[in-house]
């Protein structure tokens, strides 16, 4: 039976199309950028908000699911209305900006109501970002590797969140929760300009390429 080997130069990335691989890229710099705070949010939001409790936390984490999973399929029927991917581009982009930005009100909550509410605009943020990611990467993969694009992306988005929560952890004994969040924000700022590449590589509407 032959070796099955998958080059090194596929986690590289060198060999997917420019869109793929800024998409991936992107991800992995604010997907990990999010999991410095995923495992210890609990901790920093018990801290943060007088009288909070776990039932607190749990409540907040349904209200973001909720909201999430509620407009996202309002928002990915919007997109496949509105033809080219133009839409798809600027509601990906300006989604990630307002989710990277969004974190920073933890930093001044004192409520449960607070944090609420911020769980509620994150999750109502998700809902536009993740039907545009989708429908891009899905456009753009390359033929005949939809299988090994995909198990990229998984692969390095999920070692990245890996590394991500031990730095986070780390980082919030020493130097505190708050400059983690703001850490948090830098990068998902960061990985949300790593967008800006693919933006001339958006199709545009059939009727106006005639």
């Amino acid at each position: 039976m032959p070796r099955f080997v998958v080059p090194f130069r596929e986690y590289l990335l060198m060999d997917a199309n420019l869109v793929v691989k800024f998409l991936i890229i992107s991800d992995v710099v604010l997907i990990g950028a999010r999991g410095l705070i995923a495992p210890i949010f609990a901790i920093f939001a018990l801290e943060a908000i007088p009288n909070a409790t776990v039932e607190t936390i749990g409540i907040a984490t349904t209200i973001y699911l909720v909201a999430k999973s509620v407009f996202q399929v309002p928002a990915a029927s919007l997109m496949d209305k509105i033809k080219g991917e133009r839409d798809d581009f600027w509601l990906l982009v300006v989604g990630s900006l307002v989710s990277s930005l969004l974190p920073l009100f933890y930093l001044i909550m004192h409520t449960p109501l607070e944090l609420y509410v911020i769980q509620f605009l994150i999750g109502l943020s998700y809902a536009f970002i993740f039907p545009s990611y989708m429908a891009i990467f899905t456009r753009h993969i390359d033929r005949d590797k939809e299988g090994l694009e995909w198990g990229t992306y998984f692969t390095l988005v999920d070692l990245g969140s890996a590394v991500a929560a031990a730095v986070g952890g780390v980082l919030a004994v020493t130097i505190g929760f708050n400059w983690v969040i703001v850490f948090m924000t830098a990068l998902s700022l960061l990985g949300t300009l790593l967008l800006f590449p693919i933006k001339s590589h958006m199709r545009m509407p059939e009727s106006k390429l005639k």
